[in-house]
């Protein structure tokens, strides 16, 4: 089994800053590419920023120039560096990874969840 355990969701003022976490565990093998996605009641779940293994990564138009993805591979943790938040930016976010077990198989994987809400 393979768990994506998040943090560092909260509420921050417009304008602050949020840096969130999500640590791969389990019968993982080798990572692909890792992400977040995030979703507000009632809308799909849209793609914030991902990584691949070589370091190369896409963002959505919204976030670009203001989040920033980077991953551990050592640690199997990818964490999302949130500047200059709106309100607009208010969503559950998700830990996202693309991986293959020890038995070979490949996989999505999705975490618990994380609220981020910016608010005054």
């Amino acid at each position: 089994q393979v768990q994506l355990v998040e943090s560092g969701g909260g509420l921050v003022q417009p304008g602050g800053s949020l840096r969130l976490s999500c640590a791969a565990s389990g019968t993982i093998f080798y990572i692909n590419y890792m992400g977040w996605y995030r979703q507000t009641p009632g809308q799909q779940r849209d793609l914030v920023a991902e990584i691949y293994t070589g370091g190369n990564t896409v963002y959505a138009d919204s976030v670009k120039g203001r989040f920033t993805i980077t991953r551990d591979n050592a640690k199997n943790t990818v964490y999302l560096q949130m500047n200059s938040l709106k309100p607009e930016d208010s969503a559950v976010y998700y830990c996202f990874v693309n991986g293959q077990e020890a038995t070979g198989s490949w996989s999505n994987y999705w975490g618990q969840g994380t609220q981020v809400t910016v608010s005054s």
